[in-house]
């Protein structure tokens, strides 16, 4: 986008309004590292949905004119704007850092109509032009590496790739090539050999980057419509950068505790004796599980709002309070098609308040989802979510403690909405080529206002589809994989990427929803769910059964083994969510997060690091019993037989069917839990702490793990010390919350000593 020469300029606080030949432009200081670049080419206004709060500090911003541009310095980095609206970021030193491309776009290629009918009749999506309303061209040094975009296929580094942001519901087995998946994050971070920067367009509208598949001199991102808006933020580290998108867009708040616990689910759990047969499997096998999930099937003819009663012999409130009572938190699935049917409730009552998306002649929009005929809640709408939220209150009667919204990309059976089918945005008529990335996100936010709302405890929503922002409202989960050993190998680098985006709460479908899983390839996927910060085992109607009994004693027993393992590092886990929910840090985290300067770990797509203490190499591939390790610089300790070894290193692990190789770091403490079939099960009245010797700390964090009284200051904080000889310190630094446990159990390579707690 060229605006054309520059004409001038003024400064309005932190804000240099720019006139050009061709139009007005904005660069404004959100923070010192946090820069908006700023063109109204739909409205004058940023009007955003990920950011919901002003966010500005205070900047004292120096303004100068030179002979090769306009430059704005904030003291931490430096801004030069040139003819044409090009916009060039410096760092604190004057160093180039992210420069906009001054060369051309190369030229796109004709596509006859003879072939574009070839390319249509064999799947393919192809036209002859971009669609896009702006481009934005960065010049590649050629060292880059990029992370982040979401849930988007293929590795961990995104450099290379093509990518749409548009909320795709698409069932077939999920391939590098894929360009849209069922999030739109349009946020990146940029790793090169002296710097580390993030850009978030914040355009809802559908997206592009191109992130050098085009050419290697430039990558470029665009939209189909809306404003250029993005956020250009700088830090000395990718933790720093993504602190600073999530400081934007918010953080995820931390969440019950028993949702870090085991979650089982099934399309095709449709009676109560289906999940009476699965609450009884996990207990008599000693397999601990907090939460059954109730799909589709529950439903009365796949209305949402109601409950097929007949399945439950006529009390499913009553059964669902007899799971309860043994631990089972039921999570209920909830789709936005609500069933076009005179005398349903909840459809009259959308008809009558003019509550559902409609067609650009006024008329209800209709399109068909899972009970046939059903129309859109319009979410943009402030009324509507607050509706929908108030709807949950039927599922919470029933005994649900959790809500899983699907379909929401939105997903239709008749094809794809229309693109001016007329939605609200909050105080304005819109259309769905504006809200259709916005769906999942403003769902999710409805529904966790509504919990929030009727129940009072912290609510667990899980989202399929997601926007720049979700993670205030909603875990996820990557969508319809398959029981196929490359969603295994891919699901390390889209769950890291999510981490990556601000989403810390994200987990695969654990063993694959569709296809057809196998004993092996089960085995090998528990060992990586159970380290993902959202683990739960789901697959669909029609494919292979993959609950842990179905697959033999030796399958059973591994999987019992790997789940005990979680429970056994809860403690830990909600450390780290409490971490997330103040810094905005993944919980699960590629390597590269904390060795930029690594050169293997910049591109490792098999390892992943759990916090920063544990490192997990999981067994990807069929047939393997061995498997190559990378161990990055400092001193890690073997899990199952405490060798210790010092890093950087490549060596050959055995790892036999039940191994997944484990490391953690000299230094840690790794807060545990007694062995529990649920979160809650018994009072947590001992901690225990996994110490390995080195020189390190660890904060632990402790509360109710139910409701928001711990930002009211109810809870407790443990500073823990450990030295070279393993030996830990133990000392209250905080104590706002009543329960204390009444003793600390430090367990160094299988000898326990019991600490006492001094307190501040």
């Amino acid at each position: 986008m060229d605006l054309g020469k520059r004409k001038g300029y003024t400064v309005s606080e932190q804000k240099v309004i720019l006139s050009f030949e061709h139009g007005e432009a904005e660069i404004w200081a959100v923070t010192s590292k946090i820069i908006n670049v700023f063109c109204g080419l739909e409205s004058r206004e940023h009007d955003s949905r990920a950011i919901e709060e002003n966010r500005e500090q205070a900047v004292k911003l120096s303004v100068e004119e030179r002979e090769d541009g306009l430059w704005i310095d904030t003291g931490a980095l430096s801004v030069r704007v040139s003819d044409g609206f090009y916009v060039d970021f410096y760092d604190e030193n004057g160093d180039a850092v992210c420069a906009d491309y001054r060369g051309q776009r190369k030229p796109l290629q004709v596509v006859s109509d003879e072939m574009l009918k070839i390319l249509a009749s064999e799947g393919h999506k192809a036209d002859r032009g971009t669609g896009h309303v702006f481009d934005v061209l960065k010049q590649l040094r050629g060292d880059e590496y990029f992370y982040g975009l979401g849930d988007k296929t293929g590795f961990l580094d995104k450099r290379g790739y093509d990518y749409e942001m548009w909320n795709t519901d698409n069932p077939d087995p999920q391939v590098d090539s894929f360009k849209a998946l069922y999030k739109s994050i349009p946020f990146f971070m940029a790793l090169t050999g002296e710097h580390v920067y993030g850009i978030f367009l914040d355009n809802p509208c559908k997206s592009f980057f191109n992130m050098g598949q085009e050419s290697q001199e430039y990558y470029y991102f665009g939209a189909a419509g809306g404003n250029l808006d993005y956020y250009y933020m700088s830090g000395n580290s990718l933790a720093e950068v993504l602190s600073h998108y999530t400081y934007l867009t918010g953080t995820c708040p931390l969440p019950q505790k028993w949702t870090l616990g085991y979650h089982q689910s099934r399309w095709g759990y449709t009676t109560l004796e289906d999940v009476e047969e699965i609450a009884r499997g996990m207990r008599e096998r000693d397999i601990p599980c907090d939460a059954i999930h109730f799909d589709i099937d529950y439903m009365q003819d796949y209305k949402v709002f109601t409950w097929n009663e007949s399945r439950y012999q006529g009390d499913a409130a009553g059964y669902l309070a007899t799971l309860a009572d043994r631990g089972f938190k039921p999570v209920a699935i909830n789709d936005p098609g609500v069933k076009k049917e005179k005398g349903y409730a909840v459809y009259d009552e959308g008809v009558e308040k003019g509550y559902f998306a409609r067609t650009p002649q006024g008329q209800v929009y209709i399109n068909a989802v899972w009970p046939g005929d059903a129309a859109f809640p319009d979410f943009g709408n402030p009324a509507v979510r607050r509706w929908w939220g108030e709807n949950q209150k039927f599922l919470l009667d029933k005994g649900v403690r959790g809500i899983w919204n699907d379909m929401n990309e939105p997903a239709s059976f008749k094809g794809p909405l229309p693109e001016d089918v007329v939605f609200t945005d909050e105080d304005k008529t819109s259309d769905h080529a504006r809200m259709h990335n916005l769906y999942g996100h403003l769902m999710a936010k409805g529904t966790y206002e509504g919990l929030k709302r009727l129940d009072g405890r912290r609510p667990f929503v899980i989202t399929r589809a997601c926007f720049a922002g979700s993670q205030k409202y909603a875990t996820c989960w990557t969508g319809d994989n398959h029981s196929i050993w490359a969603h295994l190998q891919m699901a390390i680098p889209q769950l890291c990427n999510l981490g990556l985006s601000g989403m810390p709460f994200a987990g695969t479908d654990v063993g694959g929803f569709g296809s057809d899983a196998t004993g092996e390839l089960l085995a090998r996927w528990v060992q990586t769910g159970c380290f993902s910060p959202l683990f739960r085992n789901h697959s669909a109607m029609g494919s292979r059964r993959q609950e842990p009994w179905q697959f033999g004693e030796e399958i059973l027993a591994i999987y019992r083994k790997y789940v005990k393992l979680r429970y056994r590092w809860i403690p830990y886990f909600y450390d780290l969510f409490h971490e997330a929910e103040r810094t905005g840090a993944p919980v699960m985290r590629p390597l590269v997060y904390h060795y930029e300067k690594d050169e293997a770990a910049r591109k490792c797509n098999d390892e992943f690091l759990l916090g920063d203490r544990i490192l997990v190499a999981p067994v990807i591939w069929q047939g393997m019993n061995k498997r190559m390790v990378y161990l990055p610089e400092g001193v890690w300790y073997d899990y199952w037989t405490d060798e210790k070894i010092t890093g950087p290193v490549w060596f050959v692990r055995d790892a036999p069917l039940d191994v997944c190789p484990i490391y953690v770091k000299a230094g840690s403490v790794i807060p545990a839990m007694e062995p529990m079939s649920y979160v809650g099960e018994k009072k947590e009245d001992v901690l225990l702490l996994d110490v390995y010797p080195g020189i390190g700390e660890w904060e632990h964090y402790q509360d109710n793990g139910e409701d928001f009284a711990y930002r009211d200051g109810e809870y407790n904080q443990y500073h823990i010390v450990v030295d070279e000889r393993g030996i830990s310190q133990c000392r209250m630094t905080h104590h706002g919350y009543e329960r204390t446990y009444s003793r600390v159990l430090a367990n160094r390579f299988g000898v326990s000593t019991e600490l006492e707690t001094q307190r501040a």
